[in-house]
């Protein structure tokens, strides 16, 4: 038993890091000599420009998409981290017999995050390469970065997360 309750834990972990390095890393699409990510677009190393609200000629079109893929990430990792403390509770605090309800309820809300953010940003990333030229001129030939790879595989990660959450009961 212990060594379920340790692969459970480590797996838990190993789907958060995930979570927190697709969300904050520089690479949801790139190319040779760029990345662009959530957060901002750098044509090399030094030269990066942030993605954000401005008006007027330099205003970001589409940027309530990207708030939208940004909240998403941002919501599926804090669901992580706190289901993980409500299974640390749980396991100390359930009888036994009971199930991880609440635990996996968190968790599949953070894989369900995780999807749509995801699914956002593969529906309309050429949607905001195309309205943001200036911005994007040298993106159009690239490829989706490791970072957006990991998103996707953070929410597999997180929905078995879920799933093995529900199943498992608590024993001595």
């Amino acid at each position: 038993m212990l060594v379920i309750l340790a692969f459970i834990i480590v797996f838990h972990i190993v789907s958060t890091a995930l979570l927190f390095i697709s969300t904050i890393d520089n690479a949801w699409w790139v190319g040779d000599s760029f990345s662009a990510d959530l957060w901002r677009v750098c044509t090399n190393s030094t030269n990066c420009t942030e993605i954000n609200d401005l008006t007027g000629p330099e205003a970001f079109e589409g940027y309530s998409v990207m708030q939208a893929v940004q909240a998403t990430m941002i919501l599926s990792t804090i669901l992580s981290c706190i289901s993980f403390l409500f299974f640390l509770l749980q396991l100390f605090r359930l009888k036994q017999g009971e199930r991880f309800v609440l635990t996996s309820i968190i968790q599949l809300m953070s894989s369900l995050c995780v999807m749509i953010g995801a699914s956002i940003y593969t529906d309309r990333r050429q949607d905001l390469h195309q309205k943001n030229r200036k911005l994007y001129h040298l993106l159009q030939e690239g490829s989706y970065g490791y970072s957006f790879i990991l998103a996707w595989v953070a929410f597999a990660f997180t929905f078995i997360s879920g799933l093995m959450y529900m199943i498992l009961r608590k024993r001595k």
